[in-house]
């Protein structure tokens, strides 16, 4: 007897930004393995489910890649409809990738169901497109976890050529800035950092890439955040403050005014 997995990306927070497929997965499911950052709302969507924390966080104890795959795996053979909730998109920093593998050497029916990153989300709640005629017609999406990772793609990046957007990259913001710095980025290049974007507590800082380091943030230990560098993040200003949402505006943090200038 086999199940069926779905491994679901559960968008950048806001349980409304989850995907109709995504939430019917979640009614269905006998099972569900669940992320960090997913929300609590999310979850109540799986009124029939046990839902299990498999979550990773940076300093914290965590269960093993390689056992979320067998739980997958057992529960599937076992009969189970199983969800792997991941936050944002399963494929974009996400290890669904792994997830699927695993399943598929398993010979274990299953589907992804992609959802809205927070690459993207977290910059347009914000007011700020990745890309916008005259400013940027392409951005570069990294990770900020590891400069082993970031390190060369940062390097092979012309300065100002695109927009840059660092997942997983508060605690490493000021390496990451000195390291554009040091590639010719200019001193004022626009930038930004978006933290708990899609939830009541969202907030967003400005200023430019020379103040990223020193940037003063509120509950930046604890918030999930999203840099952005290059042109666009000046729109954040213009356009940031006039979007709404069911959750309200986003509090904007210009670099002048976290200084007290």
């Amino acid at each position: 007897m086999t199940g069926f997995v779905s491994i679901v990306g559960a968008g950048p927070g806001d349980p409304e930004l989850l995907t109709v497929k995504g939430a019917r997965r979640l009614a269905e499911a006998d099972l569900v393995l669940y992320d960090a950052l997913v929300s609590g709302e999310a979850l109540r969507l799986a009124t029939r489910a046990h839902c299990f924390f498999v979550g990773k966080r940076a300093g914290l104890p965590s269960i093993r890649q390689e056992a979320i795959h067998r739980i997958l795996i057992a529960a599937a053979r076992v009969g189970k409809r199983v969800v792997r909730l991941k936050a944002g998109d399963p494929f974009v920093f996400g290890r669904g990738g792994e997830e699927a593998l695993a399943l598929a050497c398993a010979d274990v029916p299953y589907e992804i169901v992609p959802g809205v990153s927070s690459a993207i989300a977290a910059p347009a709640l914000a007011g700020i497109p990745v890309t916008h005629r005259g400013f940027a017609s392409g951005f570069a999406v990294l990770s900020g976890h590891d400069a082993a990772a970031w390190g060369p793609m940062v390097d092979a990046i012309p300065p100002e050529s695109m927009t840059l957007v660092v997942l997983m990259g508060l605690g490493a913001r000021a390496t990451i800035a000195e390291r554009l710095l040091q590639r010719g980025w200019p001193r004022a290049t626009p930038a930004a950092v978006l933290l708990a974007a899609s939830t009541p507590g969202a907030a967003t800082w400005v200023g430019t890439l020379s103040e990223l380091g020193s940037a003063s943030l509120p509950d930046a230990g604890r918030a999930p955040g999203t840099l952005v560098v290059g042109r666009v993040a000046s729109l954040a200003t213009a356009i940031g403050s006039s979007v709404r949402s069911g959750l309200g505006a986003t509090a904007t943090i210009t670099a002048a005014r976290a200084s007290g200038a």
